[in-house]
């Protein structure tokens, strides 16, 4: 009789986020390898294609890059958002001092890392870029910490993305005053209207989840055109849908089961494909050298990690925050590692910094790329190190 085989290890794998960032995983070595060969003219084409539709009052035609970055990203947006709430309500961030941690955290990790950069090329014609290095990449980042499975502290997660968040939010203040030309704030204004009828809704005991996503999308639309980045209606949306302290299943968690497998098995890898089509080109390598690359690599590797767990401590010390359930100051660094992950916020902050000067944005796009795959390295490292030694 032949003998059965098991497949239930294999379908908790399939199941679990791990594979979700192993597919991302794949998706970033797939796409630099499209960029540095003969199909590379044809996936910008493609990323080029304009899809959707346009009249004299409204414009939703854009190429299929940009609704990746800000379409699909606010579908993840959206669902990290939902996890925060969810935590601030009934869970890890639901006292002050757990709350304020990773505040304080992105704070230090935006100011380290932008000293380090404007130390390096104070005074040179690089010296613009100084906000490049603050970003973190919220998708890779926790995509990293979800591969390391139960190895990290479920309260780690939850740190990071809430720290990737207030990261975000400040990269995006930072865009909006020294490298915007242009905010409109009518469609701020009508933004921010909608936000407070869903608020009010939410206190009315409105419960029907399409009630807050077809208003969530006319966020999106009015954010979008503001000149703010459009991925941030998803937070917004994702704060006005209702949850309980309860076991009872409320909207909130009903909506990010609905998104969990979307996000992690098509939104992500989609966004990693799209995103890491970085073409090697000559001199590139030299880049690294200079104060540009210096500052962006240094930034990102040492300035994160460095700003992240400084403040962190100096926090806690002073009984301001309070640490994360399990955790302990090594995961608090590999958490400040995994933070020097930039890579698209980076990139596009780059681009504002020097536009048209192509030398300079391959070797800042080579650099940010060198700096991420640094820190996403030893981030794992140090998050699965620590794993083993508390395993002992």
């Amino acid at each position: 009789m032949a003998k059965m085989i098991n497949l239930k290890p294999f379908k908790e794998f399939v199941q679990s986020e791990s594979l979700g960032g192993l597919i991302l995983i794949v998706c970033v070595i797939v796409s630099l390898i499209i960029a540095n060969s003969s199909l590379a003219g044809s996936f910008e084409n493609l990323l080029a294609t304009e899809l959707g539709f346009h009249t004299e009052s409204i414009h939703l035609r854009y190429p299929a890059l940009l609704w990746i970055n800000d379409g699909l990203m606010a579908v993840f947006f959206l669902l990290v958002g939902l996890e925060i709430k969810r935590e601030l309500v009934e869970g890890e961030l639901s006292s002050f001092k757990k709350a304020a941690l990773p505040i304080f955290a992105a704070v230090g990790g935006v100011l380290a890392p932008a000293a380090i950069y404007f130390l390096l090329n104070k005074g040179t014609h690089t010296a613009a870029g100084w906000g490049i290095p603050m970003a973190t990449d919220i998708a890779f980042a926790i995509a990293i910490i979800t591969m390391l499975g139960k190895k990290a502290p479920a309260s780690l997660k939850i740190f990071l993305a809430a720290l990737a968040i207030v990261d975000d939010l400040m990269a995006i203040l930072v865009i909006a005053v020294f490298y915007s030309s242009e905010l409109h704030y009518d469609y701020l204004l009508y933004a921010g209207g909608i936000f407070a009828v869903l608020m009010v809704m939410n206190r009315a005991g409105v419960k029907n989840l399409v009630a807050y996503l077809i208003p969530g999308m006319f966020i999106w639309y009015f954010v979008h055109h503001s000149g703010i980045h459009a991925t941030i209606a998803g937070v917004l949306t994702a704060f006005a849908i209702p949850t309980t302290p309860d076991a009872q299943e409320s909207p909130l968690e009903k909506l990010e089961h609905i998104l969990m497998k979307p996000v992690n098995f098509m939104i992500m890898p989609v966004f990693a494909l799209a995103n890491t089509n970085i073409t090697f080109e000559a001199g590139m390598l030299a880049g690294l050298t200079t104060t540009l690359g210096m500052g962006i690599v240094l930034g990102l590797v040492i300035g994160k990690p460095l700003g992240i767990s400084l403040l962190s401590w100096i926090t806690v010390k002073l009984g301001i925050s309070s640490m994360p359930s399990q955790a302990g100051w090594a995961h608090i660094i590999g958490v400040g590692m995994l933070g020097g992950i930039g890579f698209t916020m980076s990139v596009f902050i780059a681009l504002l910094s020097f536009p048209g000067e192509q030398l300079i944005l391959s070797e800042a796009k080579f650099s940010i790329l060198t700096g991420s795959v640094l820190s996403g390295i030893l981030g794992y490292l140090m998050l699965s190190s620590v794993s083993r030694r508390s395993a002992r």
